[in-house]
C-alpha cells in the first residue's frame, strides 16, 4: 500500500553520503524536527534522473528553502558510491542530500517501489516527490509517466508550500 498525505514515513535504515563516507541513518531520526522535501527516482545517471529530475530541485534550491525547507534530499535504490559520484558529477554536493537505498527497504516501506526486473534494473524507485514535516507527509507526487518529472518535479512541489 502507498504511503499517504498525513501518514508518518516508515522507519528503516538509509544510507546517507556524507564527506565522511557512508553513514547510515534511520528515517524517524533523519526526518525528526525537520521540514524536507525528499523526491525519488530510478537510479542515478539514468537519463530523466539526471538531465531533468535532479536539475530541477537544484535550480530551485534557493526558493525551496526560502519556503522554510531545512533539507533538499533524495533517494534511489543505488548504493552510496554511486550516488557520491554523482553528487559530484551533477554539481548537487553540498546542496542536496544523497540518500542511499541500496535494498529497496524504504520504496517497499513507502509502498513506491517499480519492479523493472524485465528492463534489467531490478527493483527500483519510482519517480515522486513529496513535502515531509517531522517526519509526517504534507503532499506527495507520484509521476504517472516514469519518462517525465514533471508531477514529481521541483517547480510543482514549490507551488504546494505554502
Amino acid at each position: 500500500m502507498t504511503i499517504a498525505v498525513g501518514e508518518s514515513l516508515p522507519n528503516v535504515t538509509l544510507t546517507l553520503v556524507t564527506a565522511d563516507g557512508p553513514k547510515p541513518v534511520q528515517t524517524k531520526d533523519y526526518f525528526a524536527g525537520k521540514t524536507i522535501v525528499l523526491f525519488g527516482l530510478p537510479g542515478a545517471f539514468t537519463p530523466t534522473c539526471h538531465k531533468n529530475h535532479l536539475p530541477g530541485f537544484l535550480a530551485n534550491e534557493a526558493a525551496l528553502k526560502a519556503k522554510g525547507v531545512d533539507i533538499i534530499a533524495m533517494t534511489s535504490v543505488n548504493d552510496p558510491f554511486v550516488l557520491a559520484a554523482w553528487a559530484d558529477a551533477s554539481g548537487a554536493k553540498g546542496h542536496i542530500e544523497f540518500l542511499a537505498d541500496g535494498s529497496a527497504a524504504f520504496a517497499k516501506a513507502a509502498g513506491l517501489d517499480l519492479d523493472l526486473t524485465e528492463r534489467g534494473m531490478g527493483v527500483r524507485s519510482t519517480r515522486y516527490s513529496m513535502y515531509v514535516v517531522d517526519g509526517v507527509v504534507k503532499e506527495l507526487n507520484i509521476e504517472p509517466n516514469p519518462g517525465a518529472a514533471d508531477v514529481s518535479g521541483a517547480e510543482h512541489i514549490l507551488e504546494q508550500i505554502k
